[in-house]
């Protein structure tokens, strides 16, 4: 994204902080939402841990260029969804973080062994 390339990043740490590399990048990251560049968006979701009803949080940054502030919306509904996760959602996420359908196809045979 900070290339210009994709209209969606996405950046995830579960229960602490973003490590040391990490914490670099989002660094870049706000100087573009300083300047307008970049929209942010951080939010923490909890999810399940263990069979004992037990959750742990993970905190979620999305940046997206204000033309494509859409994508953030869209990508915090489908995270939020209920239900188990599927290809369709694969795919859909796989969109929003700006890959082509070739790109989403190649991610899903090696990831699923299928289109």
């Amino acid at each position: 994204m900070l290339r210009r390339e994709k209209p969606l990043a996405v950046f995830s740490e579960v229960d602490g902080d973003f490590v040391a590399i990490l914490r670099r990048y989002l660094r870049m990251f706000d100087r573009h939402v300083k300047t307008g560049e970049f929209v942010k968006r951080e939010l923490v979701e909890s999810i399940p841990a263990g069979p004992q009803g037990s959750h742990r949080d993970v905190h979620l940054i999305l940046y997206a260029p204000p033309e494509d502030v859409w994508r953030i919306d869209a990508m915090i509904e489908l995270r939020g969804k209920l239900g188990a996760w599927t290809l369709t959602d694969e795919r859909k996420e796989g969109m929003l973080l700006g890959y082509t359908d070739a790109e989403n196809d190649a991610w899903i045979a090696s990831r699923y062994g299928r289109k």
